[in-house]
């Protein structure tokens, strides 16, 4: 029996954010955070501490991660692609009870995806989507009737220091009005309406945050304001060591305004305090509303029958490297939480080190639901670590990213990490990244075209080629499911 208790068919509530590093949990580690609610997930749970997105950016992550299969082979390697099946299809089908609040980012963005019930909030910044950009959501609905124009880069751009905020604000209106809170508030609202406790019920709860802008109310900011927040400084090795299509990624950040977050490559340290102090407040406001989830579910009575998964789409790189957001393969953009929750329903506690893709969470929810795991899913189920039990992991992780309205400088990237190595390949260059983590953990010397580690270059080159071979014909029939 895979559940301890007498319960087959667990709730399930998924929480998602949106750009959320993998430092960003005190009981992870990280100190100087400010997450008690998430920090119980890690104590009573099971935390993941290296696991990795699937895709360096918003849809191919999630479309992975709602799929059970690598970007390329869903097709999906930018933000503009189509994606509008999941396998919440099959936990509907199975008696499950599906809602999504907040963000799914599927294209188009109020797909069903399974879902019996889509409460659609998106970017909270949309004004320079190529596609979304006159998408009226739940929240824009929701400010409009409240009388209020929605903070922005038409907004955020005429403040006089625009440029030297580098995408941290203060939220200006009422607090509820948040694009989290207001999320947050929403999932509440819909776990405290289902009443029926013959029928199990899937919760996809995606928060908008700490994707920027920056934005929280003041006082989450606040608590970072005098605080050592770590922040790395960006060294000349590394930026000469990146290959051209990060070099101009990071150049493209510096002269535009994507998200209302204006870049600069060598920031003052207290601009990059200030950036970093309104991102972690944007964490620490969605702890507070991870409690609020917590608190609903046991005062509906489904504290000891609900699994809690937290986790983020992708990570942030803050400055770090130079580059601002994500679209590259720093620890700080593909490393993500990975937090389960059960303590009634598993055996499992502590943090696992093993390394973890963000979707080998899925077949062991559909397990525990009672629902087929499909043959050609590219998952590792983490269920013997939820159960308690020896839990190897893998021995690389992979993540992909191709050319797209903002990264428009390769064709195709994928990377391949072991424990030790992390090979980054760009599809018909010479250039690339080799790290040796062992060595250089925060990936400040590129090892690429040292003479005397091209044998390791070259090995991890053939295992990321035969990995994709062995990819396409795992997923040979995937598409005989949609037909």
């Amino acid at each position: 029996m895979t559940v301890t208790g007498a319960l087959k068919r667990p709730n399930i509530v998924f929480i998602i954010t949106d750009q959320q590093r993998h430092d960003t949990v005190n009981a992870a580690g990280f100190s100087h955070v400010e997450s008690p609610n998430l920090d119980r997930l890690v104590r009573e749970g099971v935390c993941f501490s290296h696991c990795f997105s699937t895709g360096a950016s918003c849809v191919p992550s999630r479309a992975s991660l709602f799929n059970g299969m690598y970007p390329h082979t869903l097709g999906v390697l930018d933000n503009a692609s189509t994606w509008c099946h999941s396998w919440v299809e099959r936990l509907a089908a199975h008696g499950y009870t599906c809602a999504s609040i907040g963000k799914m980012h599927t294209q188009p963005m109020d797909a069903p995806a399974g879902f019996h019930h889509r409460t659609v909030v998106e970017n909270k910044d949309r004004s320079m989507a190529r596609r979304g950009r006159d998408f009226v959501d739940a929240w824009d609905r929701a400010l409009q009737s409240a009388g209020h124009a929605k903070p922005g880069l038409p907004t955020y751009r005429l403040l006089p220091d625009y440029r030297e905020r580098m995408g941290a604000y203060d939220w200006s209106l009422p607090d509820h009005l948040h694009a989290d809170n207001f999320v947050g508030q929403c999932a509440v609202d819909w776990i405290a309406q289902h009443t029926d406790p013959g029928e199990p019920f899937f919760l996809q709860v995606g928060f908008p945050g700490p994707h920027p802008p920056y934005d929280p109310p003041q006082p989450w900011s606040a608590l970072y304001h005098d605080r050592d927040l770590n922040i790395l400084p960006v060294t000349d090795a590394d930026l000469a060591g990146q290959p051209p299509p990060f070099v101009a990624l990071r150049e493209k950040h510096a002269n535009g305004d994507h998200d209302a977050a204006p870049h600069r490559i060598h920031a003052s340290a207290a601009m990059r305090h200030r950036q970093r102090a309104h991102y972690l407040g944007n964490v620490s406001l969605i702890d507070a509303q991870v409690g609020h989830i917590m608190d609903t579910l046991a005062q509906r009575g489904h504290g000891d029958d609900t699994l809690v998964i937290f986790t983020s789409d992708h990570g942030d790189c803050l400055g770090d490297h130079g580059h601002l957001q994500k679209w590259n393969f720093y620890e700080q953009s593909v490393r993500v939480p990975l937090i389960v929750w059960g303590p009634k329903l598993l055996a499992g506690r502590g943090t696992v080190s093993a390394l973890t893709q963000c979707f080998d969470v899925v077949p062991a929810l559909l397990e525990l639901a009672g629902v087929d795991t499909p043959e050609w899913f590219e998952t590792r189920s983490v269920l013997p670590a939820l159960q308690g039990q020896p839990f190897k992991g893998r021995e690389a992780v992979y993540c992909e990213q191709g050319r797209d309205v903002v990264f428009q400088f390769a064709d195709f990237v994928s990377m391949l990490r072991t424990d030790r190595w992390k090979l980054v390949h760009f599809m018909n260059e010479d250039f690339g990244q080799l790290f040796d983590l062992q060595a250089d953990p925060l990936e400040n010397h590129n090892l690429w075209s040292d003479a005397a580690h091209q044998r390791k270059r070259d090995e991890l080159t053939t295992a990321l080629h035969a990995w994709r071979l062995a990819s396409a014909y795992t997923t040979r029939d995937w598409t005989d499911s949609f037909r």
